[in-house]
């Protein structure tokens, strides 16, 4: 049941990137430890430079191909999901990483391998 595909998946990277720089301000992410609101405005600003030069629909440079941006990706999800625990994020500032953890990592699972 793997549905998304490349061209899906670059029109999702742009608004996902921002996010990950706009919602800890919106949130005020960093109660529980200040790296809770700082990590999510790297990754974001990283995901977005990411998107940038990624050889795909919305890539500007392509410069990266499509598989290494999915590995990137997974391994977001993974530092996503362990951050948490590794930095003693709580309430709010874990359920953010949680989730955007597990989001991530569903979306690479149901990527739909390109012909």
């Amino acid at each position: 049941m793997r549905f998304i595909t490349k061209k899906i998946h670059s029109y999702l990277d742009y608004p996902v990137a921002i996010s990950l720089m706009v919602l800890p301000f919106l949130l005020g992410l960093g109660e529980t430890n200040p790296l809770a609101f700082y990590l999510s405005i790297i990754v974001g600003i990283a995901a977005f430079g990411l998107t940038i030069v990624t050889d795909h629909q919305t890539g500007f440079l392509p410069i990266i191909s499509y598989r290494s941006h999915l590995l990137v990706d997974g391994a977001v999800a993974v530092l996503f999901l362990v951050a948490p625990f590794i930095f003693s994020f709580e309430g709010l500032d874990a359920y953010f990483y949680w989730i955007n953890g597990a989001a991530v990592l569903i979306v690479v699972a149901l990527h739909k391998a390109e012909a």
